[in-house]
């Protein structure tokens, strides 16, 4: 999906600097920088930076900014702290997902970053469900994203001006404004960098003369890819309910619904189907053939045998892997089965396929009921 939002980042003038394929949500910013296989390795081994500035920003001020997006959202945040961070969606009313969207707490503020071309209508949304609750959602274009991967990103310190990294979903403000955000993907040490727009490039120049390597989104969807991380309107599809995708779970389990708690739009089928029933798909790894100079979609349907058992999602190219995919398959479909993604041939990787044998809490309460 294009983005109609993100304006050209002005990192692109940077050397080297190639920007994101004209079709697809990542066509502001750089998609490599001439060695997108080495840039990915650098993320594995050393520290990168990665241009992300074209990610939408919003803010929420107001006294109850945390207990009224409590109420209208799947992630239990009416209690989070200062310095802490969770991933949250908003679902429709049948429980499909319409945004994912990670949120900071950092001085009285509730700080929002999402995908550019979905951000006006989540902002949109946020607006009209304000009614007489003290939240004052806002656009902020004069923030921008950037993130720093790879397991020497915490020899950045002094480049950052702060003397601790956070921990996982922890926040710490940056001197000059805004503030670094670990996360718990694409790797085990990832960053999120939310700062005045005006910075990017004297924050960039900071980091990569203290060591870090510019890489571009092709690294950063290689590694999201690779540990099964789906995105938004892209892993996921109009009918996508958070337990197809992973997204369940309290800010502590990496999660983006949380299950105690109520109160929120497509709770119901959340619930119900946590309680009583099985995902319809689930999202799994594909390992695709490089031989095929032809390539799948994000929507092209995955087949078996001629019969339609799921839906591509990102295809990218991983410097370990070769060619992968993220895909949303029937869950009946066994790992084994021959499949073709769009025009090429593809095998599930069997360690991508989440376990399925534990029983419902509800299941088995009408099972007792029953007597069986």
């Amino acid at each position: 999906m294009v983005s109609e939002v993100a304006e050209p980042s002005p990192l692109l003038g940077l050397p080297g600097a190639v920007p994101g394929p004209p079709d697809g949500p990542d066509a502001a910013v750089a998609w490599h920088y001439g060695d997108p296989f080495g840039e990915q390795r650098a993320a594995s081994e050393r520290a990168v930076i990665v241009d992300r500035s074209h990610r939408f920003v919003a803010t929420i001020g107001g006294a109850e900014r945390l207990t009224w997006l409590h109420t209208i959202s799947s992630q239990h945040i009416a209690e989070l702290g200062e310095g802490r961070s969770a991933e949250n969606l908003d679902l429709d009313l049948n429980g499909r997902i319409q945004h994912h969207f990670v949120l900071t707490e950092l001085d009285s503020t509730v700080w929002i970053d999402t995908e550019a071309d979905r951000g006006p209508q989540l902002l949109d949304f946020l607006k009209k469900m304000v009614f007489w609750a003290d939240a004052a959602p806002a656009a902020a274009p004069e923030y921008a994203v950037l993130s720093l991967l790879g397991p020497a990103v915490p020899t950045l310190t002094a480049a950052l001006g702060i003397e601790h990294l956070p921990e996982i979903y922890g926040a710490t403000a940056l001197p000059g404004g805004g503030f670094v955000r670990r996360m718990p993907w694409p790797g085990d040490n990832s960053y999120d960098l939310v700062v005045p727009r005006e910075q990017l490039a004297e924050r960039w120049s900071a980091l990569t003369e203290a060591g870090a390597e510019p890489a571009g989104m092709w690294a950063f969807e290689a590694l999201r890819v690779a540990t099964l991380r789906p995105r938004v309107h892209v892993d996921t599809d109009d009918r996508t309910i958070p337990q197809e995708v992973r997204w369940i779970g309290g800010p502590e389990e990496f999660g983006a619904v949380h299950l105690n708690k109520g109160c929120y739009r497509g709770q119901e089928t959340v619930a119900r189907v946590h309680n009583l029933g099985k995902p319809p798909r689930q999202l799994v790894l594909l390992h695709l053939d490089g031989s095929s100079e032809s390539r799948p979609a994000p929507g092209d349907p995955v087949t078996a045998g001629g019969r339609t058992v799921g839906r591509v999602g990102t295809v990218i190219d991983h410097f370990e892997f070769g060619p992968i995919a993220l895909a949303l398959v029937k869950r009946a479909v066994p790992a084994d089965t021959r499949l073709e993604a769009g025009p090429m041939a593809a095998a599930i990787d069997p360690d991508s396929v989440p376990a399925d044998d534990v029983p419902q809490a509800g299941r088995q309460a009408v099972e007792k009921l029953r007597g069986r």
